[in-house]
């Protein structure tokens, strides 16, 4: 079997090297899912962690997540990806496949453009209940997961996949990661009953949903391509700004047209800090407590 040899790299991630065993990855960074070998604590964790969540996304998370928890089984210990896989391809084409941890780009955009999410297949432990650097099973099937199930959001990740595949080409993948960092990460959403959360990265975790939609101190800024990618972020605090969008509709709309006139333009603006505000531009107050 070809292995893995390529080292992983993100834009903004930590400098601890990734965890997990990649002697076990093929060539695409793909492995089983070792399920034989969790053990019951881990089991016991996982149900853990998933309960705390389920009671704190409700009210927070946008609609269409909470509605796609249901095919995440019931969450009494760490669930088969082949099963999920069962309903997933039914409901819209995807399917997961186990990954030791973070993965090269090229293979991560590659196996999104043939709508295959990654997920991790080792747990955090214990003593990283509260807090985890990088990303683990829990935070790739909790945060990630459901959303595959809505299609319109199922084809933005697809359309990313390809996208990232041809900014890799253009030398313009940490424009692109801006865009997942601010989206399928850390987005949020305009409702009626107001701000909801769909970014993984938020929905996974339980201080900055509350953060997020009602403290005063972020900024919560209209969805725009061509802002957001010119906007850094950080990696080991909440959020000082937020991207919001109107619908799923918008992000999907915003990746298909051809970037490469966008990543030229972007070459000539200056960066943005992680928190600043333009003037003109449209902001959301925070949800009342």
């Amino acid at each position: 079997m070809q292995q893995a040899t390529a080292k992983p790299v993100t834009y903004g991630a930590s400098d601890r090297p990734p965890r997990g065993d990649y002697s076990l990855a093929r060539a695409d960074y793909t492995c089983e899912q070792p399920w034989e070998d969790y053990t019951a604590d881990e089991h016991d964790r996982y149900a853990r962690l998933f309960a705390r969540q389920m009671a704190h996304v409700q009210d927070r998370a946008c609609d269409e997540f909470v509605v796609a928890l249901s095919h995440l089984g019931d969450a009494q210990g760490i669930p088969r990806f082949a099963d999920i896989n069962i309903v997933l391809r039914q409901a819209t084409g995807w399917e997961l496949v186990a990954v030791p941890g973070l993965i090269p780009e090229r293979e991560f955009f590659t196996l999104l453009a043939n709508r295959r999410f990654p997920v991790t297949y080792w747990l955090r432990s214990e003593a990283e209940f509260d807090y985890i650097v990088e990303p683990d099973l829990f935070h790739d099937l909790f945060g990630h997961v459901p959303l595959l199930f809505n299609p319109v959001f199922a084809d933005y990740m697809q359309a990313f996949g390809s996208g990232g595949l041809k900014a890799e080409s253009l030398h313009a993948l940490e424009f692109l990661s801006r865009l997942y960092w601010y989206t399928v990460e850390f987005g949020l959403m305009h409702t009626s009953r107001g701000l909801r959360v769909y970014g993984a990265g938020i929905l996974s975790s339980v201080g900055e949903l509350d953060y997020c939609l009602t403290s005063p101190e972020p900024n919560r800024v209209a969805f725009d391509a061509l802002r957001l990618m010119r906007t850094r972020y950080k990696i080991d605090t909440y959020q000082e700004t937020y991207f919001v969008i109107e619908g799923f509709g918008e992000l999907f709309d915003a990746t298909a047209p051809d970037f490469t006139p966008l990543y030229t333009a972007l070459r000539d603006l200056p960066e943005l800090g992680a928190g600043d505000v333009l003037a003109d531009e449209k902001t959301y107050p925070p949800n009342r407590v």
